[in-house]
């Protein structure tokens, strides 16, 4: 497996990932409905904006690549509410992906680039009802900072958290 900077290029692939992701790892906390209705194609346009916009590596996206192709990515940039800490975005693999270290391996290489950008404290937001997220990020030193919001994804009410974690 290697990570690399994402091109617009890849962006149906990162949508494709994005789509199945959620769609397993939401189902049962985010209403059926929502996740139902994802679709790959509608995805991909926003994606490709996102990626193409990257300020690279303050704000960016990285894939990983198997030889299966785009099995997982990250995205990161400046926080809204403290530009000088990072905020990690996004962090999905596809279900086939999940507890054989890759999401490992994008994290660590996530948290290199965020180095090379100067940056150094990164947050990010899990929804407080995702243990296994919450095991996955914890395990690799992040913490809840104390701070929780309220999202309305798919019409539900759902409390989201925020982590923490100093950059070495």
């Amino acid at each position: 497996m290697q990570t690399r900077q994402a091109s617009p290029d890849d962006a149906s692939a990162v949508a494709g990932v994005y789509v199945r992701s959620w769609q397993a790892a939401f189902a049962g906390l985010v209403p059926q409905h929502y996740l139902d209705a994802m679709d790959q194609n509608r995805e991909e346009a926003d994606w490709k904006a996102r990626i193409a916009e990257a300020q690279w590596p303050r704000t960016g996206l990285l894939v990983a690549e198997t030889e299966a192709g785009i099995v997982g990515f990250a995205s990161f940039g400046p926080s809204q509410e403290t530009p000088a800490v990072a905020e990690i975005g996004t962090l999905y693999a596809i279900p086939e992906a999940w507890g054989t270290g890759i999401g490992r391996q994008l994290m660590q290489a996530t948290m290199r680039t965020l180095g090379q950008a100067d940056y150094t404290q990164a947050t990010l937001w899990v929804l407080e009802a995702n243990e296994r997220a919450r095991r996955f990020y914890e395990a690799a030193g992040w913490r809840p900072d104390g701070t929780a919001v309220e999202d309305t994804t798919g019409g539900a009410s759902l409390n989201k958290l925020r982590y923490h974690r100093r950059l070495s």
